[in-house]
């Protein structure tokens, strides 16, 4: 193997994908595979030697552990090599933030892991794929990118797993980070970080478990009712996620059925419903036993749950201390 060299785990998305006309709406992700994808980027004159490695090729809705314990797989290989100097992943945008906190959580941070995509499919006019991709090959490529966990770039943006979120449904500045900002600005001849490294040296936090314990995700509603609560428990949740109105709020049923439900043992943790939200502890949440999720949205706020019950942890304050350290 050349040395050094970036590793692409390619697993389909818009990134990957083909309308069939340049000009049509629609369009299907997954259609064209990753050699294909880097016979293109090489047109581009990128100097960066890359190798590539099909995990999958599916829209990022169909993304869960299989696909997640494949990829982690192939990317701690990657990284266990000397002579690769990063990893990219290709990847679908509507649950990018998900599999990059995931990866966040579970891998070490001393080489860059990048997560790119596409808000429009590779035969699109103006797609945005091969400049993201370039851009990602030199974040990935920069050592500085090291310790800075799991990153995302889109739109000529670098954001942290831990605060990266879609937060428009088309065009391609679709990605935001609350409650820091976008950590640096990439473009393929040029890169700015704008903050220093918080997690040089760091292992990772969490293992990726063989399977993930059932969270459920309520989504609170005017006039919701305490059954959504106890239908949850009663299908068998090991967790529930409250993604509640303002800072984590539900009606007063709602807030007393989940009290219910930690005092049975069953974490629950509150987040919001709100795009740009910091849930901070409540005095109830002592009485009723609740986690306050700080500034996890509900689907990351899952994800770290998750994690946390396949360890066995379900005490009260070692959850709340990790939802804490976001």
């Amino acid at each position: 193997m050349i040395s050094p060299y970036i590793h692409v785990c390619a697993t389909g998305g818009t990134i990957a994908g083909r309308a069939g006309s340049p000009t049509r709406r629609d369009y299907r992700p997954g259609q064209i595979g990753i050699e294909h994808f880097l016979t293109r980027i090489s047109a581009l004159g990128i100097d960066t030697v890359l190798t590539g490695e099909q995990i999958a090729n599916v829209g990022s809705e169909d993304i869960g552990l299989p696909v997640w314990a494949a990829l982690h797989s192939a990317v701690q290989s990657a990284l266990a090599d000397d002579d690769c100097a990063g990893v990219i992943v290709t990847h679908g945008t509507d649950t990018a933030e998900e599999t990059a906190f995931l990866l966040d959580q579970t891998l070490p941070t001393d080489k860059p892991v990048v997560l790119v995509g596409a808000m429009r499919p590779d035969d699109a006019v103006g797609s945005d794929g091969l400049r993201n991709f370039a851009n990602a090959v030199r974040v990935a490529s920069n050592p500085d990118a090291s310790g800075r966990g799991v990153l995302v770039v889109m739109g000529d943006l670098v954001h942290s797993a831990r605060d990266v979120r879609k937060a428009v449904t088309t065009g391609t500045s679709a990605f935001r980070s609350f409650p820091r900002s976008p950590i640096a600005a990439a473009t393929p001849g040029s890169l700015e970080w704008f903050t220093d490294p918080w997690r040089t040296g760091e292992g990772a936090r969490h293992p990726l478990p063989k399977t993930m314990p059932d969270v459920a995700v309520l989504y609170a509603v005017a006039g919701m009712s305490a059954s959504a609560v106890t239908s949850a428990i009663a299908g068998g949740a090991q967790g529930v996620v409250l993604a509640g109105f303002g800072e984590g709020n539900a009606p007063a049923a709602v807030r007393e059925a989940l009290g219910d439900a930690a005092k049975a043992g069953v974490p629950v943790v509150r987040s919001s419903r709100v795009d740009e939200a910091l849930v901070d502890r409540e005095p109830d949440d002592d009485r009723l036993g609740l986690v306050a999720a700080r500034a996890l949205g509900p689907a990351k706020s899952r994800i770290l749950l998750q994690l946390l019950l396949a360890q066995g942890i379900t005490n009260f304050d070692a959850i709340q201390a990790e939802f804490g350290r976001r």
